[in-house]
């Protein structure tokens, strides 16, 4: 299947899924930069050829430029629009500037870039969105209930400890917003697409996630949606 393009004038290029975590984070961060690259969505699990050419682990996102050529993963991609585009922020750059926050940034992005995914949000998407768009004999059908209530029960802790950061600082890696924040809200919002973020069990961590929804960066996300599924009620209410 052709991969589906979205076209404006851009010096990158943004090969991504809509509710893969992993691309939202990179969507929200070149929002946040004012990065308005081309999109091209990927069905990873379709294993597009041209795809793979540019990143052989065959995983969003991709960010093709100008200047780097293939920049392939959400944490190099981070580091790379850090590298090139963060002083243009000045105080509002989204990795500290002293050595010991940035661990504690990178830390953190390791988290919910790989831990966070392979416990709870890769299994959700893949589960109950992925699996839609291939057949039975590719990998598709009907979602494994025993990863599913897998990833509802880690979701649970990843979520207390979010909300234990979010009491402990302004922000889950310090004062200011970072990388760590639209990380973790990237994948929160795609389990909350689905319907399967437990609000109700920590209101601390409920409240940090309505402050970096409610960030302009967030507005293009939000508005994602996906043919025959209907979003959580919570998913773009602002109040929610």
């Amino acid at each position: 299947m052709d991969a589906i393009r979205v076209t404006n004038s851009a010096m990158a290029t943004l090969h991504h899924h809509p509710i893969c975590p992993n691309s939202r984070f990179i969507r929200i961060v070149l929002a946040e930069y004012g990065i308005e690259p081309d999109f091209v969505e990927e069905r990873p699990v379709e294993r597009r050829r041209e795809f793979l050419a540019l990143n052989p682990a065959g995983v969003t996102p991709v960010l093709v430029d100008q200047t780097a050529g293939v920049v392939p993963g959400a944490n190099v991609i981070a580091e790379y629009l850090d590298e090139t585009a963060g002083l243009a922020l000045g105080d509002r750059r989204l990795m500290p500037l002293d050595p010991l926050g940035r661990i504690e940034v990178r830390r953190l992005l390791e988290w919910f870039n790989v831990k966070f995914f392979a416990e709870v949000s890769n299994w959700l998407v893949t589960e109950k969105i992925y699996k839609r768009f291939v057949s039975p004999g590719e990998g598709g059908g009907a979602p494994d209930m025993d990863l599913l209530r897998a990833a509802r029960a880690n979701i649970r802790y990843h979520l207390r400890y979010i909300g234990w950061l979010a009491g402990q600082r302004n922000y889950l890696a310090g004062e200011t917003l970072t990388y760590a924040d639209l990380a973790a809200a990237a994948h929160l919002s795609s389990v909350d697409f689905l319907g399967d973020v437990p609000w109700g069990e920590d209101e601390m961590a409920k409240n940090w996630y309505a402050r970096v929804k409610s960030r302009p960066s967030f507005r293009a996300i939000l508005a994602d949606r996906i043919g025959g599924l209907t979003p959580s009620p919570s998913y773009a209410d602002l109040d929610f």
